[in-house]
């Protein structure tokens, strides 16, 4: 179960975020420097202990208006051997010392972790809260599991990260800009994580943070 460490963070996560979003295929540049705050999300455990895994859901207020995005993050201890690319930034945890933060679609530990929620292998948990679960994630699946994390190609556009080049044709899709929409998975596909998040207002939405989906069957 996830352990959250009430302790200081420098930079803080916003202040990191706001320095590599505008860098994303997927942002939606406003009128000024980008504003992001933290609006939702949950964790995921990594079996060995050894890297942390936050689904964060951050919202932009520098536009016209807020815009709210899906930004799975790993947190680690050393650096990632050839995610270079990959990193948003280091910070200095007060109590884990300095920690490399790398977005999560390039990172093994993450893909592996999405996909054992996804097919029901582990639960979501809190986002700041220890040992506790989140209820508020939804996910299905319908295909044949488990599916292999191995894929080779990470792309970014507009809208959503799609990682592809796994066996058996898997490809998974994070939904970056975030909408609140059905909670059902999409027409097609094999599995689907649905998240919430709250509003400027402080209103709770749902709506889809991943999609899985496989083109080929499996003997």
């Amino acid at each position: 179960m996830s352990v959250i460490h009430r302790t200081t963070l420098t930079p803080t996560k916003d202040e990191l975020l706001a320095s590599w979003l505008p860098s994303r295929p997927w942002y939606r540049p406003g009128t000024g420097a980008p504003q992001p705050t933290k609006a939702g999300g949950f964790r995921l455990d990594d079996p060995a202990g050894e890297v942390g895994i936050e689904f964060m859901v951050t919202t932009d207020t520098a536009g016209p208006e807020p815009v709210s995005y899906l930004v799975p993050l790993t947190y680690r201890g050393a650096p990632l051997e050839g995610a270079e690319d990959a990193l948003v930034g280091t910070m200095d945890h007060g109590v884990l010392g300095k920690r490399w933060v790398y977005d999560g679609c390039h990172d093994p530990v993450f893909t592996t972790a999405i996909l054992a929620l996804i097919e029901g292998r582990v639960q979501a948990q809190a986002q700041s809260v220890s040992d506790t679960l989140d209820e508020g994630i939804a996910r299905s699946f319908t295909g044949q599991g488990p599916v292999a994390a191995a894929f080779t190609s990470v792309t970014d556009d507009t809208e959503s990260t799609e990682l592809t080049g796994a066996p058996h044709g898997a490809a998974l899709r994070l939904h970056r800009v975030l909408r609140p929409g059905p909670d059902t998975a999409p027409e097609g596909a094999t599995g689907h994580v649905l998240g919430w998040w709250n509003l400027q207002d402080g209103t709770r939405v749902q709506g889809l943070f991943a999609t899985l989906s496989t083109t080929t069957s499996r003997d």
